[in-house]
């Protein structure tokens, strides 16, 4: 090996740099826009030990000529996070590094999305920051015009800051998770730090809070009316308080279809108690006692949501006569 060797990174949108090169025999004219395709180009650079698969990104039609563009395959991609979100999942060692702009966007949001897609891919997320020079993109945030050069430098220091900071702000050992203690749903519901109370004494004072109001006075005067401490509180409030079906699987299974076949509801949308058994427990005792009387599927209908849910899909308001059938 060399005292030094190189980093390679494949800069992936377009997918080639020319223009035109989906009409180049043998190429993929739609691999722009084909997740299929992209899978297979990121699979193939992770074999070849690439470091990273680079998605720039616009925030608006490139501001050329019309006929250029109906000619162009840089008029569609996908948005890099959700690509490369589920890049991560068919790839294990390349980097994968997008394109946000410190312009037309807030350092939380920003933060978070790398952060997250850093979390989902094991550490291999990489940000590329612009201040995006397409005028045209000022239109699409509600501006008219776009902002000026050097504020845009000017906002991409601080944002660049502020960005960092909040990664440095989530320590490695941020969460604790321990099993016997923690009382974080009784903050949240109460709208402060719930751990300073005395866990075994009545609930104290709670001072104003700006958050929500209902649940708040609810928990206040549900720990009140029966003289509840902290604790059995923070035990009456650890879950969702709405609808509960508790039973065997018969029993569930009767109390749904009570609800659909009064016209209560048309589904549900299942919080499991805890994972993974609940959720095993409702996919392997519950769901064959619903399909044995017929009201749950045994395969799925289609491929798309829509099929699933039997929904049809809305005209085009723009090009009605252009829409597909399914």
């Amino acid at each position: 090996m060399a005292a030094r060797t190189l980093r390679l990174g494949a800069f992936m949108r377009p997918v080639s740099i020319h223009t035109g090169a989906w009409r180049y025999p043998g190429a993929y004219p739609d691999a722009n826009f084909n997740f299929s395709h992209l899978k297979r180009f990121a699979q193939r650079l992770e074999q070849a030990r690439f470091d990273a698969f680079f998605m720039a990104d616009h925030l608006a039609v490139l501001n050329m000529p019309l006929n250029a563009l109906m000619r162009s395959h840089t008029v569609t991609s996908f948005e890099p996070f959700t690509l490369l979100s589920a890049l991560a999942g068919a790839t294990e060692r390349i980097g994968l590094v997008a394109t946000a702009s410190t312009t037309f966007d807030q350092p939380c949001h920003v933060a978070r999305r790398f952060a997250s897609l850093d979390h989902l891919s094991g550490g291999r997320a990489g940000w590329n920051i612009v201040t995006t020079s397409n005028p045209d993109a000022a239109l699409n945030f509600g501006l008219t015009e776009h902002v000026e050069h050097d504020e845009r430098y000017r906002r991409a220091r601080e944002f660049y800051d502020v960005v960092t900071g909040l990664w440095d702000s989530f320590a490695d050992d941020a969460f604790v998770r321990d099993v016997e203690a923690g009382i974080s749903s009784l903050s949240v519901v109460l709208g402060c730090d719930a751990s300073r109370f005395d866990p075994d004494a009545p609930l104290p004072e709670i001072p104003p809070t700006n958050a929500g109001q209902s649940g708040r006075e609810r928990a206040i005067e549900l720990a009140r009316r029966e003289g509840l401490t902290v604790r059995q509180l923070a035990q009456r409030l650890g879950g969702f308080g709405g609808l509960a079906f508790v039973g065997t699987p018969r029993t569930i299974a009767d109390q749904m279809e009570e609800w659909l076949v009064q016209n209560g509801c048309d589904g549900f949308n299942i919080m499991f108690p805890y994972l993974p058994g609940g959720l095993d427990d409702f996919v392997d005792r519950v769901v064959p006692e619903l399909q044995r009387r017929g009201l749950f599927r045994r395969e799925y209908e289609g491929s798309t949501l829509r099929e699933n849910l039997g929904l049809a899909r809305p005209a085009n308001r723009f090009f009605p006569e252009r829409a597909a059938p399914r």
